[in-house]
């Protein structure tokens, strides 16, 4: 009975089933099975109308507020359900979300794409039919308390596009007995038929929504960009991010480095009162010292909240938004504290957009506060602040000293409450200064400027100053003289530099620098080698030492490494802690820099040798060190801040060279270097390579080779036939063979029991053995840690 009643409806709805036909089937029916036909026609055609009917509402509009409410209502009507909610994920903050009319308006809810029975179905891409929506425990029941609500079953179901989830409907309370399988498979059509709309309707509002931003960001950033005065610019961004963020409240804490405070200025009536806390207290505080966004639904429940705030100014917090103000070098500015989201808590969205805004108004302060502190430096002594790079020097009709500015204290060792009045006879009275006087007197008798040029003066602390000097005569409203003004350029700048650099490159390399000037230190893109070195075990010698015998450790011990660098051309870019910075190539790039650095590398092991043989002899602990080095393209120049810079090199090849020294001790070896530094040596270095690495940050693996030409027999006995065992290993476990490359891999232990690689790559075949890697996984080994 079942196949002809499928065959009859398949005829109607194909228009092959004559008149006749259709009364003769209905009279050979009984009076329940022609109902049982009609009722099935019936609901067939329900069906395919509520088909027609989604294909035709969702293609006239791109607004989901729009969409989501017909199908509901299609949805409901179609599987004679009470109510049905459609759910979208979003896939940045990882939500599912439905929109609900509130009023004339339209509300959002909300909630994580793994919660509750939506949430659960999502994840799984698979829909159920629950009967019993109580006897389910993803089912949440304090929505049916507070709503008044009661759900008895739930019919859910995925919403699928192209295979992938972008959603989940939810259907529930039928009207007449339970959801069965024709239901799921109608929720299914349906939403299938939907699904393309509503991705493109998602898509149409964050475009949409991202230009509104932009262009809103775009407005405020302006605003604020043209407005130096910091009280005034810290009112402005407080109330626009109050608007932006459609939130009742906002404050904005600036950081007090002097103090380790936050303020923030409020006004008070006429008044404007300044509130000051620790940096650290409260949530700002929180906020401020973890450099994290804090975004708090209920602040009450919150234990780092202070309810006594709201009792005493009769405001009642409900939600916070907390986000620290960065500059673009990463130093903390203060804290923008946001209160009260109208409509519910921040959500993932405002967070983005409180972030963007944050990060232009962080220049804005940075300006508003430079201008301030300028502005009250030019008011405190206008005339001294004319001239930063000299010393100023104001002398009275008498030569007694009236002022001098910092630049002149620091020149001549000076304490400024010390010299006020007092004779600069007295100030300068060492025969080799003799000169300055005479050029005083001079000009007071003249009434002319007097220049002199490339001179020596001897400073407080003995020590003799290269300067040029110009004393020039004051002259009073009536013509009068009231005094001089010395006005002295400190060119001892350049042999200050040379011998500072000196400390850190050979002679040859300074004295290029110095003659292509400031360029050479400029940013440029280079071709260079770098070199790491670390002590092992470092924090647990120092603490077996002390303080006094690790400083003598250290200094022995870079005496000697700095010596190998120098000695091969290198450059010492910096010290960090124990560990040694080194670059070859630059600023000057040379035809052997790679093997320079290969070179230094084994010298410094054969060096260290030598030292920990003497150190054995004075009863005192060995030292030992990883290497890495690499080669490749590079940013060098000077780097920092306005008022100190360093010369150094950032990019990729310095990452994997650090990466590497810190690889050494992973593979039990004390030197390795990378494939680039390989291509670019000749064939007079012993090597190996050791392993293909994908080291954390990179997505391309590399070549890993281990220097051996520092081995001497007893360091590595039985060399040759450790090497050939481990290359044939090697080549076995890239293949996959690891029965076999366990048997050479034991073959290299017993010739040299003490070779790392060895014994890692055989941990390695074992653990594969047990657990195979994927079939593209090409012999590579991703470093996870430094």
């Amino acid at each position: 009975m079942a196949n002809e009643e499928i065959d009859i409806i398949q005829r109607i709805f194909e228009t092959r089933l004559q008149q006749a036909d259709l009364d003769r089937i209905l009279t050979a029916l009984s009076e329940s099975e022609r109902g049982e036909l009609i009722d099935k026609i019936g609901n067939l055609l329900r069906r395919i109308s509520a088909l027609i009917d989604v294909s035709n509402k969702v293609s006239d509009s791109l607004s989901l507020n729009v969409l989501l409410p017909r199908l509901m209502d299609i949805i409901s009507e179609a599987l004679n359900s009470d109510r049905s909610t459609l759910f979208l994920y979003d896939s940045e903050p990882k939500e599912l979300f439905s929109r609900i009319a509130q009023g004339e308006t339209t509300g959002e809810i909300r909630f994580p794409s793994t919660a509750g029975i939506a949430g659960s179905i999502f994840s799984a891409g698979e829909g159920e039919i629950i009967n019993d929506a109580y006897a389910d425990s993803r089912f949440n029941q304090e929505i049916d308390r507070k709503t008044g609500y009661r759900t008895k079953n739930i019919l859910c179901a995925p919403i699928k596009n192209k295979g992938k989830a972008i959603g989940v409907t939810q259907v529930l309370n039928k009207n007449l007995g339970d959801f069965n399988e024709e239901d799921m498979a109608l929720l299914e059509a349906l939403t299938s038929q939907a699904a393309s709309a509503l991705e493109n309707a998602q898509l149409y509002e964050r475009v949409e929504k991202s230009a509104k931003e932009e262009a809103q960001l775009l407005e405020v950033t302006s605003a604020i960009a043209s407005e130096l005065k910091l009280d005034a610019l810290l009112g402005r961004i407080i109330h626009v991010t109050t608007d932006m963020l459609e939130a009742e409240r906002s404050t904005l804490f600036m950081y007090d480095r002097k103090t380790n405070e936050l303020w923030s200025r409020v006004a008070e009536g006429l008044e404007v009162k300044e509130i000051r806390f620790p940096s650290f207290a409260g949530i700002a505080g929180s906020c401020f010292s973890t450099g994290e966004v804090i975004n708090i639904p209920d602040a009450y429940a919150d234990e780092r909240f202070n309810p006594e705030v709201d009792k005493k100014t009769g405001f009642r917090t409900r939600s916070i938004l907390c986000m620290p103000v960065s500059n673009k070098e990463g130093q903390k500015l203060g804290v923008v504290q946001v209160l009260n989201k109208k409509g519910g808590p921040f959500a993932f969205n405002d967070e983005r957009r409180l972030r963007a805004f944050t990060a232009q108004a962080a220049v804005a302060l940075e300006n508003a506060q430079l201008f301030e502190d300028v502005l009250n430096e030019r008011n405190y002594n206008e005339s001294i602040l004319k001239s930063l790079s000299n010393g100023v020097v104001s002398l009275s009709a008498e030569l007694n000293l009236i002022k001098a500015n910092s630049a002149a204290l620091r020149l001549f060792g000076w304490q400024e409450e010390e010299i006020t009045d007092k004779p600069v006879s007295e100030l300068l009275p060492e025969e080799e200064n003799a000169w300055i006087l005479e050029s005083l007197n001079k000009v007071r008798e003249s009434g002319e400027v007097d220049i002199a040029v490339d001179t020596e003066v001897k400073v407080t602390s003995g020590d003799l100053a290269s300067i040029n000097l110009t004393v020039v005569p004051l002259i009073g409203i009536d013509g009068d003289s009231i005094g001089n003004m010395l006005i002295i350029e400190d060119i001892t700048s350049e042999k200050r530099v040379k011998s500072t650099m000196a400390r850190y490159m050979t002679k040859e390399v300074v004295d290029k620098l110095m003659e292509a000037g400031e360029d050479a230190l400029g940013g440029s893109d280079q071709v260079a080698t770098v070199l790491f070195s670390d002590i092992r075990s470092f924090t647990t010698i120092s603490e077996e030492l002390g303080a006094r015998d690790t400083v003598t450790m250290l200094n022995d011990y870079f005496t000697e490494m700095i010596e190998v660098i120098f000695a091969h051309g290198g450059i010492l870019d910096k010290y960090i802690g124990d560990a040694i910075m080194a670059l070859f190539g630059t600023p000057f790039p040379g035809p052997n820099d790679a093997s320079d650095a290969v070179q230094v590398a084994i010298e410094m092991l054969r060096v260290l040798r030598h030292l920990n043989e003497k150190r054995v002899k004075e009863g005192k602990q060995i030292i030992r060190i990883g290497i890495g080095i690499s080669s490749g393209g590079l940013i060098a120049g000077n780097i920092g801040s306005l008022k100190r810079m360093d010369y150094t090199v950032i990019g990729d090849t310095v990452n994997t060279a650090s990466r590497l020294e810190g690889a050494t001790k992973y593979y039990g070896v004390p030197l390795l270097w990378s494939e680039p530094t390989t291509q670019q040596l000749d064939n007079s270095f012993q090597a190996r390579q050791v392993d293909l690495i994908r080291v954390k940050g990179k997505h391309l693996p590399i070549g890993v080779y281990e220097g051996l030409d520092h081995h001497t027999p007893d360091t590595f006995p039985n060399m040759k036939e450790t090497l050939e065992a481990f290359h044939a290993g090697l080549l076995d476990y890239r293949k996959g063979n690891w029965d076999t490359a366990i048997k050479y891999f034991e073959s290299a232990l017993r010739a040299n029991s003490d070779d790392g690689p060895s014994k890692l790559f055989l941990e390695r075949c074992h653990h594969y053995l047990a657990a195979p890697p994927p079939d593209d996984w090409g012999g590579v080994w991703s470093l996870t840690e430094k």
